[in-house]
Formats: structure tokens, sequence, C-alpha cells
């Protein structure tokens, strides 16, 4: 038994080591052009703040958004842009697997003694992004103090889980949209605007879209489980969308569910894969 521990331990620290080790191996070799590393980090954050921007104008022009104020509609933003920023961060990479499949660099990756999913993952790793990352956060972290939340135990710890979750989320929409591309080498796009068009959509109150369009984000592509049911839980509030409250509380649920159906979606596609053909 202690075996089989230990095995299932090293199964899963392995790849993480891994992971660990190929990121910083790209962070040091970018490191050596220190001023372009900066320059290019700070140029990011402004792409940040400018849609952070955005959605401050519109709230200063509708003054409230489906009794949403201002505070509370970063708050949602905030979200939006810190979980799909560390979802870009750790697992953007993988949105290039048709680059990877069209000039046979993916039959290299599965001959090595490290996940495919890790080494692309990490494939001209990126600490840039990390100004994505920051900015959203110091958001996040100014529209919690100015929100009206009753600050409980219960809300206290559940925040880092709502905030991991929703990060597990995106990332596992980046893969499942990239496995479109093991069956349609061009797909890339398709699963850009699955990406970066869900962030989009999740920057506001989702009560200002249609029903039916609330109803897909919630139980096709739960992409409500990143802002809207997290923020209706740190806000008490009933969803006035008329979906069940109970809904709130399943973030952490649908995050576990989401990653295993990634999985799935990434071994099917890796079982399809006949190569190049050259």
């Amino acid at each position: 038994m202690a075996d089989v521990l230990a095995r299932a331990r090293e199964s899963v620290a392995w790849p993480v080591r891994a992971y660990l080790l190929l990121a910083w191996t790209w962070c040091r070799a970018l490191a050596q052009y220190p001023a372009s590393l900066v320059m290019m980090t700070l140029a990011t954050s402004l792409g940040v703040f400018a849609e952070i921007g955005a959605v401050i104008v519109v709230f200063g022009h509708a003054g409230r958004l489906e009794g949403f104020g201002l505070a509370e509609g970063l708050l949602i933003a905030g979200l939006s842009a810190t979980a799909f920023a560390c979802a870009d961060m750790i697992l953007g990479m993988v949105e290039h697997l048709g680059r990877h499949i069209r000039a046979g660099t993916l039959d290299v990756m599965l001959v090595r003694p490290v996940p495919p999913l890790v080494q692309m993952a990490t494939d001209r790793f990126a600490p840039r992004r990390l100004g994505r990352v920051v900015p959203g956060a110091v958001i996040v972290t100014v529209a919690l103090a100015e929100c009206d939340i009753d600050w409980t135990l219960g809300r206290a710890l559940m925040l880092p889980v709502l905030l991991v979750s929703g990060t597990a989320i995106c990332c596992s929409v980046w893969v499942i949209g990239s496995c479109l591309q093991f069956f349609v080498a061009d797909a890339r796009e398709a699963a850009n605007s699955v990406t970066y068009g869900g962030q989009a959509l999740t920057e506001y109150p989702l009560a200002v879209y249609g029903r039916d369009v609330v109803r897909a984000v919630t139980f096709v592509l739960p992409l409500a489980f990143v802002t809207w049911q997290p923020v209706l839980y740190l806000l008490d509030r009933p969803d006035p969308t008329g979906l069940p409250d109970a809904l709130r509380f399943a973030t952490p649920v649908v995050a576990v569910a989401m990653c295993l159906i990634a999985a799935f979606c990434w071994r099917t596609g890796l079982r399809h894969y006949r190569s190049t053909g050259s």
C-alpha cells in the first residue's frame, strides 16, 4: 500500500517539477534581455488596465447594470482578468498545438520522458504574461475593499478556493478548445473565440445578456462559474437571471468536472493523432 501511495505521489509530483523546471529555463533565457522583458511586461499590464478602463466607462455612463454598481462591476471584471490571465500564463501556449502538429514537433514531444502537455504549455514560456495577472489581482483587492461584503469565516476561506477554481475552469477551457486542432489543424481561431471571447463575455454581469446566453455559459460552457456565481456568493445576492441560488456553491465541483473533461479530451486527441505523415 505504501508503494502504491508513493508511486501515486510521484506520478503527480513529476509533471509539476518538470513544468517548473522548463518554465524556469525559459525565464532565465528571457532574463538575459531585462530591458525588453520589463517593457513587454509593462505593455501587457497596460492592456489589462485598458480593458478595465472600458468597464469603468460603461458603468460611468450607465450608473448601474442590473443592480450592480461600479465597485461590484470591477470585482467581476477583476476576477475575469485574473482567472484568464493565470490560465493564459499556465497553459496558454497549448493554443499553438496546430503549429506543432504541422511542423512535426509534437512527434518529438511524444518520445521525451515528460508529458507532452507539460512540454507544450512551457514551450516559449513568457514571464511577461505575469503582467496580466498582477493588475487583475490588484483590481480584485481594491474591489473587495470597496464592495459591501459581509465577511464571514466561510467567505474568507472560500475566496481562494473560488479564485483557484475559476483559474482551473479557464485552463480546462483552453485545453478543450486547443484539442480541436487534433482534428482540424487550423482551428486555433475558433478556440480563441472561446477563450479570449469568453473573457470579454465574463467582464460584465451576466444578467445584462439574454436568458439563452446565461444558460449557455452556465450549463454548456460554464464560464459563469469563473466570475458571476462567485460574485453572487460573495455579495450574498439572489441571481437576477432566475437560476437556482445553489449554483453559487458549485464552482469547485464544476472546476473538477472541467479538469476531468479536459484530460479526457487531451487523451482522446493524442490517441487519434497519427503524426504528420512526413
